[in-house]
């Protein structure tokens, strides 16, 4: 049975034999080629053995192996590499099939190769997830054809394999490299200015691209003879909440993710930056009502907690209570936080319905509001409009673009900083804030 589940027939075989058959029609006519369409059944016959014989000799002829992380990184290239080894003593040729997540809905994953005698083959592709949970991989499946080519072995390996998909853990650690190689200018961001020279000295280091040229220690320039700089030390142990709003408004969809999903890499990002730079890290989630509640700590085990607890979020679709976020902050944040609130506002008029609830939290705390442009409304301003229709739509996008303008400016009006950002440039966005924030000494 196990040997009928893995032998297939070719395509080089049916036209073989399709070929034969119309060799004994012509044969019914013409008898002298009657003898040769025998010949080449028999013949047909023969290397069909011969070749299940070649295929089938050498058991576990073909070893495969699919190997990838333990968990994948939500929004990013995954690499996934198989890895096959033959035994054959003869050159194969090879179809790889691997049966990815159906959520992917890829239907692309078959790689025709060949392998030498005895040798090996990698392939590598990339898979990017759009959503956090677990993704079921099927069978790896490889199809060997020998030499002749009429039959085809079939090997299956790594059925069943679960594979979590957590929040953007590689961005964390590219962007945790930025900050700390203090790199940001090559992101298209203006290098943070500190303002005086009030922090305490830390180090004399090397220059590198983006620093404040008037903290340039000349005496180390002289004795080490390249630019040196000093080191101030940020204010420490200071506490930095990221708030992240689960209502219907983050369900909205961008590049195959919704915004909740590019909030939550970039509350990811910025808790990470934060314990490494000795600060406090904490998050608090809300819909209808406060959901997950991490204390700021700057614990060893805090950022894996944070990391759980991001992976289990969800989006509801109701309308998000800033009354209960603001009366949970007034009782249970004692000291004075930054407080980053990723959220969504269309319009100023509802944005103004939650303004007392985010001025009650930042009476006593540093509010920043995150929210986010319509990117889909660009192209359509931007576009020609050559009909009434058209008109009338990019007068509609034009009015909603300049809502959420008048948004920024409502906030900044009653002292609230605000960030209106795309969902692409959230995470650079919201860590480059987080460092004007700690070098102006605002918290």
């Amino acid at each position: 049975m196990q040997f009928i589940r893995s032998l297939f027939f070719n395509t080089r075989l049916y036209v073989c034999i399709a070929a034969n058959v119309l060799l004994f029609v012509i044969a019914a006519s013409f008898p002298p080629l009657l003898l040769a369409a025998k010949l080449a059944l028999a013949g047909i016959v023969v290397l069909i053995v011969t070749d299940m014989l070649l295929l089938f000799a050498t058991a576990h002829a073909i070893a495969g192996e699919r190997a990838m992380a333990e968990r994948f990184s939500n929004g990013d290239d995954n690499e996934i590499v198989i890895t096959i080894d033959s035994r054959y003593a003869f050159p194969v040729k090879l179809m790889v099939i691997d049966e990815v997540p159906p959520i992917f809905q890829r239907r692309d994953m078959h790689f025709d190769t060949t392998i030498k005698p005895f040798g090996s083959k990698r392939i590598t592709y990339h898979l990017k997830p759009t959503e956090r949970g677990e993704y079921s991989f099927g069978a790896l499946n490889i199809y060997a054809t020998g030499i002749i080519g009429f039959v085809s072995r079939r090997f299956t390996f790594d059925r069943d394999k679960m594979i979590p998909v957590y929040p953007s853990y590689l961005q964390m650690r590219k962007y945790e490299l930025i900050a700390i190689s203090n790199r940001l200018t090559e992101y298209g961001h203006k290098q943070i200015r500190k303002i005086g020279h009030s922090m305490e000295f830390e180090k004399i280091r090397e220059y590198v691209v983006g620093d404040d040229y008037r903290n340039v220690n000349w005496n180390a320039t002289a004795r080490a003879n390249r630019l040196m700089i000093n080191q101030f030390q940020d204010e420490r142990s200071q506490q930095v909440y990221s708030v992240i709003d689960k209502g219907r408004l983050m369900k909205m969809p961008f590049d195959g993710m919704t915004l909740l999903d590019y909030a939550i890499n970039a509350s990811l990002v910025i808790s990470n930056i934060a314990l490494k730079r000795s600060d406090k890290a904490g998050l608090i989630t809300f819909g209808n009502k406060i959901g997950t509640v991490l204390a700021a700590a700057s614990r060893g085990t805090q950022m894996s907690k944070i990391q759980e607890a991001l992976y289990r979020e969800q989006t509801n679709f109701l309308d998000s209570n800033f009354e209960a976020l603001s009366g949970f902050t007034s009782h249970k944040l004692s000291q004075r936080s930054l407080v980053l609130l990723y959220t969504n506002f269309e319009t100023v008029a509802s944005m103004k319905r939650q303004l007392p609830y985010i001025k009650s939290i930042a009476s006593k705390h540093l509010v920043v509001v995150i929210f986010f442009e319509n990117t889909e409304l660009k192209s359509l301003i931007n576009g020609n409009a050559n009909t009434i229709e058209e008109i009338y739509h990019q007068t509609i996008a034009e009015k909603f673009a300049y809502e959420k303008r008048l948004i920024v400016k409502e906030l900044k009006s009653h002292g609230i900083q605000s960030m209106l950002t795309t969902p692409a440039n959230l995470t650079i966005d919201s860590l480059n804030k987080y460092l004007e924030i700690k070098a102006r000494e605002m918290l």
